[in-house]
């Protein structure tokens, strides 16, 4: 059980916006409605009259049109923010390096209403130099890479890209791709609500691999205007962006399946999507669907899905390879996991 940070109002915060010779001309109540689409116009124009909102570092209590360049600064009041779980020690340190086990429940950067409540904060109330290297969904578990040095943030976000790279040019000289050639090597594990009827998980035996190759893209959202979603494949929409997570189904539950997911490509809520895509949604996720679309009415933060990064292999500068675990939740443990 992680102990946890206990709900708490923050500081506020101030969002800062510069207004684009596109949007010259427009009322700042619909400015704000259409960069900010979780609230409406009426709603902007009640911020207005409570002297929320700056132009040029002038306090605004009424709508008028925008300018092109104008400043614009929106002092959001404190708000109360979510109990969160406290992070934990780091499971590995050499001093500019860490590694941690991420709690499900845990944000990682602000977003979706956390602004103090983060990973990010609680990194640097202990470790002031270090970054997190790449991102988890708030509830997405385990292994996390942060380090202390921008010249090993570096480092590492170019080999995650290189990785993603290498498994294009796989993707485009083979239909089937069972085959993982980089170095880099991020493997999940995971429950899944049993597949619908037609989803090609049903061919499967307990041990056996299947490739996901969804493209991923962006996609309309009634909350958020546009989300990552699952996206017809190129020419159809060549915006969407190749991606690939080869799945090893585990087990076969009553209520959920067991699977292991190595993704090759890191693009945003890969996993969520690519087994939604193939008609098994991770067990608790209310966001991604059958088919890998976005449901109007749930945020990407939203849920308690079953998603744990469980083990890491890196390329390490001297040549070797740094291989690292993260302990199972209860809940993903198998019999043969004890």
């Amino acid at each position: 059980m992680w102990i946890e940070l206990p709900a708490a109002f923050n500081r506020g915060h101030a969002y800062r916006d510069r207004v684009t010779p596109r949007d010259g001309g427009q009322l700042l109540s619909a400015f704000y409605a259409a960069r900010y689409p979780h609230s409406s116009a009426a709603v902007w124009r009640q911020r207005l009259a409570a002297g929320e909102i700056c132009r040029n570092n002038q306090q605004l209590q009424a709508d008028v049109a925008l300018a092109a360049g104008d400043g614009l600064i929106w002092h959001r009041p404190p708000w109360q923010e979510a109990a969160v779980p406290v992070l934990p020690g780091p499971l590995f340190d050499d001093g500019d390096l860490l590694v941690f086990d991420k709690p499900s429940g845990l944000p990682v950067l602000p977003a979706g209403g956390f602004l103090e409540h983060t990973l990010l904060a609680q990194l640097q109330a202990r470790w002031p130099d270090a970054r997190p290297v790449h991102r988890l969904g708030r509830f997405t578990s385990g292994l996390l890479i942060c380090a202390r040095r921008s010249a090993t943030r570096a480092w590492l976000s170019a080999q995650l890209r290189e990785s993603t790279a290498q498994q294009q040019r796989l993707q485009k000289s083979s239909t089937t791709v069972t085959t993982l050639v980089s170095p880099c090597r991020k493997t999940y594990r995971a429950l899944l609500q049993p597949p619908a009827p037609g989803s090609p998980l049903l061919a499967l035996e307990p041990g056996e691999l299947l490739s996901l190759t969804t493209p991923i893209g962006r996609c309309a959202h009634g909350s958020l205007g546009t989300i990552w979603a699952a996206a017809p494949a190129a020419p159809a929409d060549p915006a969407a962006l190749p991606a690939l997570s080869v799945l090893r189904l585990l087990e076969r539950r009553e209520r959920a399946w067991s699977v292991e997911v190595t993704i090759a490509t890191g693009r945003p809520h890969q996993i969520r999507i690519h087994t939604a895509a193939a008609g098994a949604p991770l067990l608790g996720d209310p966001l991604y669907g059958p088919g890998g679309g976005a449901q109007a009415g749930a945020l990407p933060g939203d849920g308690s899905y079953h998603l744990h990064a469980h083990r890491l292999q890196l390329a390490c500068p001297d040549g070797g390879l740094l291989e690292l675990e993260a302990p199972l939740p209860e809940a993903l443990r198998g019999a043969a996991d004890g």
